[in-house]
C-alpha cells in the first residue's frame, strides 16, 4: 500500500500532514509506505525519514490543477500510489477539480465536492447559518482595505484569510494593519468578524458523503499561539458541539475530513460557528491518542474498506501539547530535493 500525504509544513503554525502520517503509520493494521508531498523543500515532514519513505515537491496551488494533475501522474508511475490525503485549504479545490482524473489512473481520495467545499466557504458561512439556523458572528466580506473603514464603532474585531490567520483587532488602525499583512499573504477577500468573548472549543470528524458521521472528536483549547491556533488542548465530549459537527455534516452530507471551529458565548448560552475546514486540523494527532483514529478511518473509506464505525468511543481527558525538536538531515538531502524535486530514503539495515 502507497500513501501520499500533503502538509507537511510542520513550522509555527504546523499543516496537518506530519499528524496524519503519523496516524496512518501507527495503525497496528497499516503495512504500506508514505510518501510526503510538499511544496517546499525545507518543509520538515519531508526530512524526516523515520515519517515518510519518500518525498516529491508539488506545484504550487497557484499553478493550476493541470500542472498538479500532471506531476501527480509522473509520481504515480514510480510509486503506484494507491490513495492521496490532501490536509490543506489552499490546494483542496485543485484536488477536488482532479478527482475523476486520479480515479482514472487507481489514486483514490475521500474529498468533498466542489459544492460542499463552496458552501462551507469562509465568506459563505452566513448563507450557510441563515438557511439552518447555525448561529454564527456577523460578518464583513472585505474585498477593498478601504473598506475596512465601515467597521467603526465593531471593536474588538477579528480579521480573517480566506484561507488563513485571524487577528483580533482593537481598533480600525490596528485591522487596516492586521488585513494588509494577510491580504499580501493570502489575497482578498479578507473577513472581519464580531469577536466572541468564550471558550475555544474544535471538533474534528469524517463525513461518509451521505449525510452520516463516521467518527468524531472533540477538543477544548488549552494554549494559543499569537494566530489563534490551539498549541495545547485536551479530549473533551459536549453534546451541544456534537450535535453542531452532526448537523453540518447531514446538512451538507460532507464527504471525507472537516473540523468544526465554535466559540461558546456563556452571556448567550450557545455555540457561534467560527470556521468550517474541509481537511483535518493540525492537532489530528490527538483523536488516533485518545482511541479515534480518524485519519486511518478516513483512509480505509477511501479504498473502500470498512466502513461501519458505529458505537466506537474516544477517551477523554487526553492532553495533546506541541513541542519544539531538532531535526537532523544532510545538506545533501535538501539540494536532492531542490535540483531533483524528489527523494526516495533507504530503508535502515
Amino acid at each position: 500500500m502507497n500513501i501520499a500525504v500533503t502538509g507537511m509544513n510542520a513550522v509555527d503554525t504546523p499543516g496537518p500532514g506530519v499528524a496524519v502520517a503519523r496516524c496512518i503509520k501507527e495503525s497496528p493494521e497499516w503495512k504500506g509506505r508514505v510518501i510526503g508531498l510538499a511544496y517546499d523543500a525545507l518543509e520538515p515532514g519531508i526530512l524526516d525519514r523515520n515519517l515518510v519513505d519518500s518525498a516529491y515537491l508539488l506545484p504550487y496551488p497557484k499553478s493550476g490543477k493541470n500542472a498538479l494533475i500532471d506531476k501527480l501522474r509522473y509520481i504515480h508511475e514510480k510509486e503506484r500510489l494507491d490513495a492521496i490525503v490532501p490536509t490543506l485549504d489552499s490546494e483542496m479545490m485543485n484536488f477536488i477539480s482532479i478527482r475523476s482524473d486520479l480515479e482514472t489512473i487507481k489514486i483514490k481520495t475521500f474529498i468533498p465536492t466542489e459544492n460542499q467545499f463552496i458552501k462551507r466557504a469562509k465568506d459563505n458561512l452566513y448563507k450557510l447559518s441563515d438557511a439552518f439556523g447555525i448561529k454564527t458572528p456577523e460578518t464583513d466580506i472585505i474585498t477593498h482595505i478601504d473598506q475596512i473603514s465601515k467597521i467603526k464603532g465593531k471593536f474588538p474585531v477579528v480579521v480573517k484569510g480566506i484561507f488563513y490567520e485571524a487577528r483580533v483587532a482593537y481598533s480600525a488602525d490596528e485591522a487596516m494593519r492586521y488585513a494588509q499583512q494577510i491580504a499580501y499573504k493570502w489575497g482578498y477577500p479578507i473577513l472581519v468578524q464580531r469577536y466572541i468573548e468564550g471558550e475555544e472549543f474544535n471538533a474534528a470528524a469524517v463525513g461518509d458523503g451521505d449525510g452520516g458521521m463516521a467518527g468524531i472528536v472533540c477538543m477544548k483549547k488549552l494554549v494559543l499561539t499569537d494566530k489563534g491556533k490551539g498549541w495545547a488542548c485536551v479530549s473533551i465530549k459536549n453534546d451541544l458541539l456534537i450535535e453542531l459537527t452532526q448537523k453540518i455534516v447531514e446538512v451538507l452530507k460532507w464527504r471525507g475530513a472537516l473540523e468544526v471551529e465554535a466559540i461558546y458565548s456563556k452571556a448567550d448560552d450557545q455555540f457561534y460557528l467560527i470556521e468550517i475546514n474541509p481537511r483535518f486540523p493540525s492537532w489530528i494527532y490527538l483523536a488516533k491518542a485518545s482511541g479515534m483514529n480518524l485519519p486511518y478511518m478516513l483512509l480505509q473509506m477511501a479504498l473502500g474498506l470498512q466502513t461501519d464505525f458505529k458505537g466506537k468511543e474516544y477517551d477523554t481527558g487526553v492532553v495533546f501539547t506541541n513541542y519544539t525538536t531538532n531535526l537532523i538531515t544532510h545538506l545533501t538531502k535538501i539540494q536532492t530535493l531542490f535540483t531533483d524535486g524528489e527523494i526516495a530514503y533507504e530503508k535502515a539495515v
